[in-house]
């Protein structure tokens, strides 16, 4: 079991927004227990905060950017790779400015940031999705594809081809997010000359210098473009290096490119809101293909939740057999409907019943077409729940449970003879004198087939 983490103390950088030019303040502080990576914008009004979610993405013509209920987050994409990147779970991060802090490009600093106030562990297991079969989005318009494939660990490829002299195909590989902090943080974003200029002209690259872009020059650069960008850089002097890249910069790596690309699938992938177990292949990855490709992922995963169905050894001896059952809860055939109960903890229970065309309620509904009555799944959930509240107190055979509320139950599928049911119940909240709220669900061949909030209380007999 891998536990969630967190920062051990909050930690303040200050930088220059790329697009905005403009100067922001950011620190990051640890975060509670599934909390997963939040913005908050300390400089508006009630400080909202924006979860780092794909449902939020509203454009990524220049990054990716977030926007809830008017709030905006823009490029978060290099912090979230870092965060990821250094095997956080939960942070909050607070910004006195829309968009982050663009650094040299990369996400060294923030990781160097991060590993400067240290890591904690914190007391929940840490969620992660495992996939398990081939999962896919492909941009038409583009060509751009990423697939996730069944692993033993988070891996990402990234292969790119952008079709020029200067800048060909490369690719980069990250086998374990532990090659993060080495070999993909430092890796600097990069635009193409006809790019930069397209930015510059229309006033979209405020806070950019030679120090946090690489640029490749795939075209001859005219006297009058060079005279701009020595005004758009503060430099007297700007060359073009043998390898194609302005000079100021010297390559961390040959595959830099590709290597920046990977950084940039991590980072909007983060924002699934769930660590992925499985390969991903991105084929000429961008801000657009990725974060589709996250919503796609989450998603899935979000309905995998809401239709999960638990499973259990049900070839592993009970935790409480019949006889024990009858010892605790007052209910006698025919009205005793759970034959076992599987697990128990102070806050769940799980029990089982098979369900065969002895049972009495068979005779009349319906003859000739047996279905298991809805009110007696309810019941029988309830009498599962009934051993959780009971086993609160040391004599259980005194008391009698009896139903205060029953709320949202729904029935997805008929139980028929010969089905096993499987009942799971969660508290809602802690029992308290007497009084049990519970939210419980009814399993069998593999589905969900009721639910329903219940809530019980013990009473003495007289």
């Amino acid at each position: 079991m891998v536990k969630q983490k967190t920062i051990q103390s909050e930690i303040t950088l200050k930088g220059v927004g790329l697009h905005t030019g403009k100067e922001v303040t950011m620190t990051f502080k640890p975060a509670p227990v599934n909390n997963g990576f939040t913005f908050v914008r300390v400089d508006l009004e009630g400080q909202p905060i924006i979860e780092a979610d794909a449902a939020y993405v509203v454009n990524t013509q220049r990054g990716t950017n977030l926007e809830k209920l008017g709030v905006m987050i823009q490029t978060p994409e290099h912090v979230l790779a870092a965060l990821v990147g250094c095997d956080l779970d939960n942070i909050t991060i607070e910004l006195n400015a829309s968009e982050l802090p663009i650094m040299d490009g990369s996400s060294k600093y923030f990781v160097e940031a991060i590993e400067k106030t240290g890591i904690v562990e914190q007391e929940a297991e840490r969620n992660v999705y495992v996939v398990k079969e081939v999962i896919s989005y492909m941009d038409e318009a583009t060509g751009s594809e990423i697939i996730v494939m069944p692993s033993d660990d988070y891996q990402v490829t990234a292969m790119v081809d952008f079709g020029t002299k200067v800048l060909g195909t490369q690719n980069a590989s990250m086998k374990h997010i532990s090659e993060f902090k080495s070999e993909i943080a430092d890796s600097r974003t990069f635009s193409f000359l006809h790019e930069l200029e397209t930015l510059l002209e229309h006033g979209l690259i405020k806070g950019g210098d030679l120090n946090n872009a690489i640029v490749y020059v795939d075209k001859e650069i005219s006297d009058s473009t060079m005279d701009r960008l020595k005004v758009a850089f503060g430099k007297e002097k700007i060359s073009v290096t043998p390898n194609g890249v302005l000079d100021n910069l010297t390559l961390h790596y040959p595959n830099e490119a590709a290597r920046h690309k990977l950084l940039d699938v991590v980072g909007d992938l983060a924002l699934i809101g769930t660590r992925i177990k499985g390969k991903v292949i991105a084929n000429k990855p961008g801000h657009f293909v990725n974060t589709q490709f996250a919503k796609k992922i989450s998603k899935i995963i979000k309905t995998e939740q809401k239709n999960h169905v638990p499973v259990y050894d049900l070839n592993k001896e009970p935790l409480m057999d019949i006889h024990k059952i009858m010892s605790m809860l007052p209910h006698r055939p025919p009205f005793l409907l759970v034959d076992r109960i599987l697990e128990m903890s102070d806050t769940h229970v799980v029990g089982l019943k098979n369900v065969t065309m002895n049972e009495d309620f068979f005779v009349g509904h319906f003859p000739g077409a047996p279905v298991m009555p809805g009110v007696l799944i309810v019941e029988a959930m309830a009498q599962t729940g009934g051993i959780l509240i009971l086993s609160t107190v040391p004599d259980p055979e005194n008391y009698l449970t009896y139903f205060m509320k029953i709320d949202n139950v729904k029935f997805k599928h008929k139980v028929l003879p010969g089905d096993t049911l499987i009942f799971k119940l969660d508290l809602l909240s802690p029992i308290r004198r007497g009084i049990c709220h519970m939210q419980a669900s009814a399993y069998s061949n593999g589905k969900l087939v009721a639910e329903a909030e219940l809530m019980a209380q013990i009473v003495k007999k007289q």
